[in-house]
């Protein structure tokens, strides 16, 4: 959950903005304050209870935190009305720096693929290492015959 104050935008450029995070599953939603705060009470959101100021819009991911991260800092330059307030990933708090050192983490799927990587390797190796000392017992067995038949 990113926390945003929206203060100054218009009705089109807050359109604009759910457009863009419906596209990609997430959602951007206006509440009230007094409300919010109850339906944080005793889950991991009530570590942001003091963003709760003012006026507060909250970006919701459903699937990938860092991305709802990027497109929000990507509209936030594009639109400077929209300000980046707080967010809650993954039960803790991060404050806007944190953010947007958030926003410069790989998506999740590149993230994957990349530990997918990181266990493979290891196995080509070793696959290789076993091909190549069945290879070169081939190439042993074969030489041997060689000189045999020669003699």
């Amino acid at each position: 959950m990113i926390f945003t104050d929206y203060r100054g935008l218009t009705v089109a450029e807050l359109s604009e903005l759910r457009k863009l995070l419906r596209d990609r599953n997430f959602e951007y939603r206006i509440v009230k304050n007094t409300l919010a705060e109850i339906a944080s009470l005793r889950t991991p959101v009530s570590v942001a209870k003091d963003s709760f100021k003012g006026p507060v819009g909250i970006a919701i991911s459903y699937d990938d935190p860092v991305l709802t991260v990027k497109k929000i800092l990507e509209y936030s330059k594009k639109n400077e009305k929209l300000k980046v307030i707080s967010g809650v990933i993954e039960g803790r708090f991060c404050a806007s720096d944190d953010l947007r050192s958030v926003a410069e983490i790989p998506p999740r799927k590149v993230l994957l693929s990349m530990l997918a990587g990181g266990f493979e390797a290891p196995l080509n190796k070793l696959a290789g290492a076993l091909s190549a000392t069945v290879s070169s017992f081939t190439y042993a067995m074969e030489a041997l015959k060689n000189k045999r038949e020669c003699q």
